[in-house]
């Protein structure tokens, strides 16, 4: 049983420590805004910051980032909850790693924002900016003359910036939606038959 909690929660500790050496790496060998380049024009780390959330969006002003970073820790601490228990109920063990990654982005950015001021940027708990490192804009382009408003604006797929934890939290949420029924229906077919023991014994 104990297994069953150590590897989802191994698996979040190592994408934290991963997410976390990115970002320090990044912070302290390259200058804001300056571009590594791996996949030519199409792939590269650009150094970024931002007091929002994932891949860059933001709630405007300061009060706005203490109400999101404060709702990032109930959040987290909603979502560790939820992943005990799955692993208590035996969940699919697909769904527990998709909740161990999206626990993990979500607790690695928090750390960002909670300390980061503290550490990095002179300000106060709370008041750290998120790092961002990630940028992929695969296809730039021009929106033709028939496209209706954005006619003649540029384009840019993919155009946010994002690091590890964003990406942990994307993919977690992106694979539950398309394997739902699989997560869930192993714990459909028990549930009908409690149920059906239950109206049994009650006649």
């Amino acid at each position: 049983m104990k297994a069953d909690y150590l590897k989802p929660f191994l698996l979040a500790a190592f994408i934290i420590l991963i997410d976390q050496i990115i970002k320090t790496w990044v912070r302290t060998h390259m200058d804001f805004n300056q571009e590594l380049h791996f996949l030519g024009s199409r792939g590269m780390l650009r150094y970024t910051e931002n007091n929002g959330m994932a891949f860059g969006w933001e709630i405007g002003g300061e009060a706005g980032k203490l109400i999101l970073t404060i709702f990032r820790i109930i959040a987290v601490g909603g979502i560790g909850y939820g992943l005990v228990y799955l692993i208590k109920h035996n969940y699919h063990r697909g769904l527990i790693t998709c909740v161990a990654l999206i626990f993990a982005g979500a607790l690695g950015n928090i750390i960002d924002s909670t300390f980061y001021g503290i550490l990095y940027q002179h300000g106060q708990l709370f008041e750290g900016r998120v790092v961002d490192m990630f940028y992929f804009p695969l296809i730039r382009g021009t929106y033709p003359d028939w496209f209706p408003v954005l006619h003649g604006q540029s384009f840019e797929f993919f155009q946010p910036i994002f690091n590890l934890a964003d990406a942990a939290i994307s993919v977690g949420v992106i694979t539950i939606l398309l394997y739902q029924k699989r997560y869930f229906k192993q714990h459909e077919i028990p549930m009908m038959i409690s149920n059906t023991n239950s109206e049994i014994v009650e006649e």
